[in-house]
């Protein structure tokens, strides 16, 4: 949704879905783009989209960018270069003509004139990192495979990524030139991570983090993304009955407050901060795996996305 204007917003997915709404997510209309594969038998996945103003940015695989300036009335597609180290995953509308791209590898540049150039913020690429420390005790850096699953952008400009096979994780602190890989906390895989950012704008400091059986666990210290901190000792394990079902997004609405939602439509709720998690039976005729969980306006409305086309849409009342 539009900081600027939170009744206006957009939902991208496969097979080149996207929608708009402009009433604040009561009714959504179906968008397509001219021309986009005219001539190719090509079906883009978008991955993620960012608006900020008449600034609208989207991202998508085969590699794709597009953009518009007044708002999603046109649109243009940014020429992406085959030299790009991984496909574009994150996009975030800084200011106008600005923007900020995060690739699979860990590539993340900056745009100050509506993507023409492009300027690289991060020396070295995940792999040329792992490749220069692996030796220093970073367990499963060998096994990389050269991508990340997922990757997460705070407001601030912080990002966290989840090795392709689970078995690590990475941070990117704005300013430093690299990335600073991290142990996962135990044997098991690590399912998703992501920040413990609240929806309106409370401090929560920390990262969230879920693990193959459906655990969660979080750290709710600041020095979980320093490179001489023993990981096991940051994380405490929620008390969450899962029944071994995935956890795959968690999304914090206040500091006290949270949701998290993963296979076969499971959705789980705190109202201590993350401590010990309730399941919530919205989902359970779900015919589908949910994804991600959103929250907007100040976490006044969330939203959860699924496979299906299923979109989940809550007003909450304080």
């Amino acid at each position: 949704f539009d900081t600027d204007d939170p009744l206006h917003g957009f939902v991208v997915g496969a097979r080149s879905l996207f929608y708009e709404t402009k009433d604040g997510g009561k009714r959504w209309v179906s968008r397509s783009f001219a021309n986009l594969s005219k001539g190719q038998d090509v079906s883009y996945r978008f991955q993620a989209v960012t608006v900020k103003g008449d600034d609208v940015w989207i991202v998508g695989k085969p590699p794709l960018l597009l953009h518009s300036k007044d708002s999603g009335k046109t649109w243009k597609k940014v020429p992406v270069s085959r030299k790009l180290p991984g496909l574009p995953q994150v996009m975030k509308v800084l200011a106008p003509g600005k923007a900020e791209l995060a690739t699979s590898s860990g590539a993340v540049y900056v745009t100050d004139n509506d993507g023409k150039n492009f300027k690289s913020i991060v020396k070295e690429t995940v792999d040329a990192t792992l490749n220069r420390v692996s030796s220093s005790g970073v367990n499963g850096a060998s096994y990389f495979t050269g991508s990340v699953k997922s990757i997460k952008r705070t407001q601030n400009g912080k990002y966290l990524a989840v090795a392709s096979r689970g078995n690590f994780f990475l941070t990117y602190t704005p300013g430093e030139a690299r990335w600073v890989p991290h142990n996962r906390i135990s044997a098991r895989r690590i399912q998703a991570m992501g920040f413990r950012d609240t929806a309106n704008n409370d401090e929560n400091p920390g990262v969230w983090m879920t693990l193959n059986g459906g655990y969660f666990t979080q750290a709710t210290d600041e020095k979980y993304d320093d490179i001489d901190t023993e990981t096991k000792k940051l994380f405490d394990f929620s008390s969450i009955r899962t029944g071994g079902i995935g956890i795959i997004d968690a999304a914090f609405r206040s500091q006290t407050e949270g949701w998290a939602v993963g296979g076969s439509g499971v959705i789980y709720f705190t109202t201590n901060g993350g401590k010990t998690w309730q399941f919530d039976s919205s989902g359970t005729e779900l015919p589908c795996n949910l994804y991600n969980v959103k929250f907007f306006n100040n976490g006044k409305i969330g939203y959860m996305i699924g496979s299906a086309g299923i979109l989940l849409r809550k007003v909450f009342e304080a």
